[in-house]
């Protein structure tokens, strides 16, 4: 199947190809990291080692997206069928106070800036890094194989180099005015002044290192030993806030999914404070009343339909993304069919509307694109959908002098007005829209998917979703297929939707504008009756899925070189 041809909406071309396996599939962003998951599985490895695996590696291949200082969540289905979300996302330090940032307005859209951009560059925007404690305790508790091996591709890849993609050139040209204040940032990525050329072989040899300790000492390399001793010591000569009894106190939080019900479907995804189990809920919820599939993929009537629900999660989100140690966040209320019912009667399937949330609000921030996703499955049914990140593109734009590790700037994603919230606290988990999904039915997983693309991700996932069970797309149409997006501002499309249907949908009052990309590069798993493990990623990043199949010989084959095959 060329691409996905639907009469009533928008046809579009494929532009990349799925693989299909039978005894693993590992998706990245990255094909070095996918490959560095596939040497997991071929070793021996189950899932979990493969997505630790090519993490890792991701630090050193999207240095840009990830890194250990990062925070993320990873959704993991285990071969007995229990889900677990481990939720590493960074914390405020103990030092951080509602007041500690000078606000530039009261008002969109400058409400998140800053003076001196203290909450997006520098130290001061450096939350407690909770990546690399999340990494080690899915590694410890549910992996097979042993820190320092798994490490190995990352460390190679870091020590030996890689070949820059021109993603890679690109982003660091977009970042290069900060990159160049960092001496060691500059020296790894500006060599001679200038971002290096696709093709260019890029070593970095500090973050080896780094790497290599982290392989030797596990996580206590940062959180308490020589990388957070060097880490703190960096905030406090430069005037930041993190000490080295914040990386000491930092906990994973280990939550259960959300489990939403969708056309005899069962979807999850990770509760609070990420917003996608509860809106991802919230959403399907609301058009399941509706025959999307009719309605056809990409046309006005179904965009319009998408549209109104997505700017509905968007009036209850700031409700309901906050850390639920601070905030109480309804999950219950927000996710019952009864108030997707009277939410869905104030729908108009012929005019857009402004909506206001059903519940008190809180307030609706940003929140940086600049993030990572792995899909990885194995035989025997373990499951690891994870999206990561250090936040913006190269995070705080600071890496800790000696180590090649980059800061993340998780800061920004508090609300930097006192009083509100999502208002700075100490101890505080930052809000995040990551949206890890699983879909089962009858007990049995479907498939796995996620994407990177800041407030655009769970409203993506989303779309994914009825794209697979609305539509009945293959995996690889499902995860290339054109997006839509909107918080209620403007209604942005993708290049490949219909030029037809803008005038229908201004006609009903939204205000259409065309975007290059909504979200970021997808990577989806999704798991066939006879035993195959399909994998696709999209167009929208490097992103390469790698299939593990044939295996070892059988028990009782053996090489005697005593025994001559005669006629």
């Amino acid at each position: 199947m060329s691409g996905w041809k639907d009469r009533a909406g928008s046809p579009f071309a494929r532009e990349k190809q799925p693989a299909l396996a039978s005894r693993g599939m590992v998706v990245t962003n990255h094909p070095v990291a996918s490959a560095a998951g596939a040497e997991m599985l071929l070793g021996g490895g189950n899932a979990i080692d493969a997505a630790i695996a090519a993490l890792f590696t991701l630090t050193v291949v999207e240095p840009m997206m990830v890194g250990p200082l990062g925070g993320g969540m990873a959704h993991i289905r285990l071969a007995d069928g229990r889900h677990l979300v481990l939720d590493g996302i960074s914390t405020a330090p103990a030092a951080a106070r509602p007041g500690m940032y000078r606000t530039v307005s009261d008002t969109l859209p400058d409400y998140q800036e800053t003076e001196g951009l203290e909450n997006k560059v520098g130290v001061l925007a450096m939350g407690v890094p909770g990546a690399l404690a999340g990494w080690c305790k899915a590694l410890a508790g549910h992996g097979t194989l042993p820190l320092d091996e798994v490490l190995r591709p990352a460390i190679r890849a870091a020590a030996e180099g890689f070949r820059v993609t021109p993603y890679l050139t690109g982003a660091i040209h977009d970042a290069a005015g900060d990159l160049a204040r960092d001496p060691g940032l500059a020296a790894t990525f500006l060599p001679d002044g200038a971002p290096p050329a696709p093709g260019t072989l890029l070593r970095q040899p500090a973050l080896a290192e780094s790497l290599r300790l982290i392989a030797e000492e596990g996580p206590s390399a940062l959180y308490g030993g020589a990388l957070g001793r060097a880490l703190a010591a960096h905030m406090a000569a430069s005037g930041g806030l993190i000490t080295l009894a914040d990386l000491e106190a930092y906990r994973v939080a280990e939550r259960e999914p959300v489990v939403g019900h969708y056309r005899g479907h069962e979807v999850l995804s990770p509760p609070p404070p990420s917003s996608s189990g509860v809106h991802v809920t919230q959403m399907l919820n609301l058009l399941e009343a509706y025959d999307i599939a009719a309605l056809g993929s990409g046309s006005a009537a179904t965009i319009h339909l998408l549209a109104e629900a997505l700017k509905m999660a968007f009036a209850d989100r700031g409700a309901a993304t906050a850390d639920p140690a601070f905030i109480r966040v309804p999950v219950d209320l927000l996710t019952s069919k009864d108030y997707a019912a009277t939410r869905r009667a104030l729908l108009r399937e012929d005019l857009a509307q402004d909506w206001t949330a059903g519940i008190p609000p809180g307030e609706i921030l940003a929140e940086s694109a600049n993030t990572t996703h792995v899909t990885v499955a194995d035989a025997a049914g373990n499951i690891v959908a994870s999206t990561q990140t250090i936040n913006s593109l190269f995070g705080a734009r600071f890496s800790v002098p000696g180590t090649g590790l980059i800061a993340n700037n998780y800061m920004y994603n508090f609300d930097p007005h006192p009083g509100r919230a999502l208002s700075v606290a100490p101890g505080k988990r930052v809000f995040t829209s990551m949206a890890p999904t699983i879909v089962r039915k009858d007990g049995k997983a479907l498939f796995a998917l996620g994407l990177p693309g800041g407030l655009r991700i769970f409203g993506s996932a989303m779309q994914a979703v009825i794209n697979l069970i609305d539509h009945g797309m293959e995996l690889q149409d499902a995860v290339e297929a054109p997006r839509i997006w909107t918080q209620g501002h403007m209604l942005e499309l993708e290049p490949t939707v219909s030029p037809e249907v803008d005038s229908r949908l201004a006609a009903l009052g939204h205000r259409v504008q065309r975007v290059k990309h909504i979200g970021g590069g997808m990577g989806a798993v999704r798991f066939h009756a006879n035993g195959m493990i399909e994998g696709a990623a999209c167009w929208r990043a490097d992103g390469t899925p790698v299939g593990i199949s044939g295996g070892l010989a059988r028990p009782d084959v053996r090489f005697n070189p005593d025994v001559v095959l005669r006629r």
